[in-house]
């Protein structure tokens, strides 16, 4: 809780919300785009060219670097809550590529001006617990007077080459999991619009704070073709990303997508977050929907952006015991039935089935 006598809400402070901040899918591209003729480094495994997790570069030892930045504005009231979502959401981009996290800087934007530093001082201890859960150290950051308040960490982390899991790797016959449900953007929104129910609230932190370290053991596991996290773009850019990169096209089966509990009550209510157009306008020309498919509620729950969202990742026919059992094993028993498959590539690169 706040230590001032009069709680803050921290999303007011914010003009957006967790990775729902990410700018727009066309705009990045245009940012990111560059004419300039690119040095080759040969060990840079992964770098931002693929539009995946984190850089990833080859030691030369048989063991790899990762290296990933993230940061946003509040998607929680509590300031303490807030430094442990945005830690565990920085942290997950390590697990995504299949590593193991070993270090933690903090980025720090606080408006000194508005809000008392006793509640930045409650985001890096929310941080730092996160940090301790995961093993690894905060061992120092950066910080500016800012506008807004915002928080994040760069994460470094290793693994064996052997065990890189890219988001663009995927084969044709894979089987589609994730490891949590959607709805985080629009109990965000409900929350921050002071909509939310307290039974709610509960869930949405619960699940924000989640750590996603079940990605290293899934990065030993070789039939795991693929794997990437669930952020601001939503299970559908993300499932895209991961289709067209592999030069296929995923077939969903909309009814076994996990989603909140209580989300549909939102849903009815029609909350939707700002971020949802943005992707939905993205992405939209790349899916088609199969007769019976609710496409008003899939609106609201494909694009819904996640913060410190689920693993997406796909794995080969052969191997779907040994990855169901390590979920089992992982209290993830909710995520052991497959929301799609890869299949061949057609016009298409989202099929959504009911």
């Amino acid at each position: 809780m706040s230590t001032n006598a009069e709680p803050v809400a921290l999303t007011q402070f914010a003009h957006g919300a967790g990775c729902g901040c990410k700018i727009a899918p066309q705009v990045l591209k245009e940012i990111l785009y560059s004419n300039q003729t690119q040095t080759n480094f040969e060990n840079l495994l992964v770098g931002y060219g693929s539009n995946d997790d984190a850089a990833v570069y080859d030691l030369g030892n048989g063991e790899a670097l990762i290296s990933t930045v993230d940061f946003f504005m509040p998607i929680v009231d509590d300031a303490f809550d807030f430094g442990r979502v945005a830690a565990a959401n920085a942290i997950s981009d390590v697990y995504a590529m299949g590593g193991k996290p070993n270090m933690a800087l903090a980025i720090l934007g606080w408006p000194v001006n508005k809000l008392p530093t006793s509640l930045a001082q409650r985001v890096l201890e929310g941080a730092r617990s996160i940090c301790a859960l995961a093993g690894i150290p905060m061992a120092g950051g950066h910080s500016i007077d800012t506008l807004e308040p915002m928080f994040g960490l760069s994460v470094n982390g290793l693994m064996k080459v052997e065990n890189l899991k890219k988001n663009n790797t995927a084969q044709e016959g894979d089987f589609i999991f994730m490891t949590k449900p959607l709805g985080v953007g629009i109990f965000s929104t409900a929350q921050k619009r002071g909509l939310i129910k307290s039974e709610d609230s509960v869930r949405l932190t619960a699940q924000l704070i989640q750590l996603n370290s079940i990605g290293e053991k899934f990065g030993k596991i070789r039939g795991v073709t693929a794997m990437t996290d669930i952020t601001g773009f939503g299970l559908l850019g993300h499932i895209i990303e991961m289709a067209e990169g592999s030069g296929l096209t995923a077939v969903i089966d909309y009814e076994q997508i996990p989603k909140m509990e209580g989300l549909s009550y939102y849903i009815e209510q029609k909350i939707v977050p700002d971020a949802t157009y943005r992707n939905w306008n993205a992405y939209s020309k790349h899916v088609a929907f199969g007769d019976g498919v609710n496409v008003t509620e899939a609106f609201q729950v494909l694009p819904d952006p996640q913060t410190n969202g689920g693993l997406l990742l796909t794995v080969k026919e052969e191997y779907l015991a040994e990855v169901i059992n390590l979920m089992k094993q992982n209290e993830l028993l909710q995520f052991t039935k497959p929301i799609g498959r890869m299949m061949k590539k057609e016009v298409t690169t989202i099929r959504v089935e009911k």
